[in-house]
C-alpha cells in the first residue's frame, strides 16, 4: 500500500470522525419553544418568563389546555405543536408535566422542561405518585360536585404561591381555573421523557408537589436539574429569570436530539 495514501485516508477518516463528534456541540439552538400550565392556573402565569424568551429571541407560545381531562389537555398542547415550524422545547409546570410526558412525543418536540412538575411513568399516576410522596398543602384541594378540583381560595397563598406578592397570590386564588380532578387519577399511555432528554427545576418550599417526588422523578428521567431555594410551587412566576434559563439551556443543547416533521 502507498503510504502517503494510507496516510491521507487516516486524516480523512480521522478528520470526518471529528467533524460528526463536534456537530451537536455547533448545533443551532432550538428556537421554538410551547409553555404549558398546570392545574388551577391558565397560560397567563408565564408571561414573565415568555418576555424574557422571546426578548432573547425565541419563538414562544404559551399554550392553553382547558383543564378538561388529560385527554382533552394533550390534544391542546399536541394543536399547538402542530404549528411550530421546526424543533420545539416543550416546558411543563405542575400537571402540566403530565401533559408534556404525553404530548412530547411529538416529532416536534426536542427536549422536555419540567419546573415543579409531575413526570408520571407509562401506567402511573399522578394521585397515586403523590400518595408515594405527600406534599404538605395537599389537604387544601376541594371538590366539586361535578368533579372538578380547585384549592381552598383562603390557602391558595400559603399553600400554591408562598413566594409571590400577597396581592398578586390573592388575585391567583380567585381567579383559579377548576381541574377535572379526573386528570390527576388518569393513567400516563406514553412517556416522552424516556425518549428525550429533560431538564428539570425542582422548587425546594413547594407545598402542592412534594420536593422529594420533583427529585424522584428527575433522577429517574436522567434530567439535567437545578433546584431553588425557598421556591414555591409558583416558582414558574416568582423566580421567571432562573426559569427562563433552563429553558434556554434545554435549548442551547438539545438541537440535535429532536428533529420536526419532513
Amino acid at each position: 500500500m502507498n503510504i502517503l495514501n494510507f496516510g491521507g485516508s487516516i486524516a480523512f477518516i480521522c478528520g470526518a470522525l471529528m467533524a460528526f463528534a463536534d456537530g451537536p456541540a455547533n448545533a443551532a439552538p432550538v428556537k421554538n419553544i410551547v409553555l404549558v400550565h398546570g392545574a388551577f392556573a391558565d397560560g397567563s402565569g408565564w408571561k414573565a418568563v415568555y418576555e424574557i424568551l422571546a426578548n432573547d429571541g425565541y419563538n414562544v407560545t404559551a399554550a392553553q389546555p382547558p383543564l378538561t381531562g388529560l385527554e382533552d389537555d394533550v390534544a391542546a398542547v399536541a394543536r399547538v405543536l402542530r404549528r411550530q415550524d421546526g424543533p420545539t422545547i416543550l416546558v411543563g409546570h405542575s400537571y402540566g408535566g403530565a401533559i408534556i410526558t404525553e404530548a412530547g412525543i411529538d416529532p416536534h418536540v426536542a427536549a422536555l422542561v419540567f419546573i415543579a412538575a409531575h413526570a408520571p411513568d407509562v401506567g402511573e399516576t399522578q394521585t397515586e405518585n403523590g400518595k408515594r410522596f405527600p406534599s404538605a398543602g395537599r389537604d387544601a384541594i376541594r371538590l366539586t360536585d361535578d368533579g372538578y378540583a380547585l384549592l381552598d381560595p383562603a390557602r391558595f397563598p400559603a399553600e400554591f404561591a408562598g413566594d409571590l406578592p400577597k396581592q398578586q397570590a390573592d388575585f391567583e386564588a380567585h381567579a383559579q381555573v377548576f381541574t377535572a380532578s379526573a386528570a390527576f387519577s388518569t393513567p400516563i399511555r406514553d412517556a416522552a421523557w424516556r425518549t428525550k432528554p429533560s431538564w428539570y427545576m425542582v422548587a425546594r418550599s413547594d407545598r402542592i408537589i412534594n420536593p422529594d417526588l420533583e427529585r424522584m422523578y428527575a433522577k429517574r428521567a436522567n434530567s439535567t436539574t437545578v433546584e431553588i431555594e425557598g421556591a414555591s410551587h409558583s416558582v414558574y412566576a416568582s423566580h421567571p429569570v432562573e426559569v427562563a434559563k433552563l429553558i434556554e439551556d434545554a435549548a442551547q443543547h438539545a438541537g440535535t436530539n429532536g428533529r420536526a416533521p419532513e
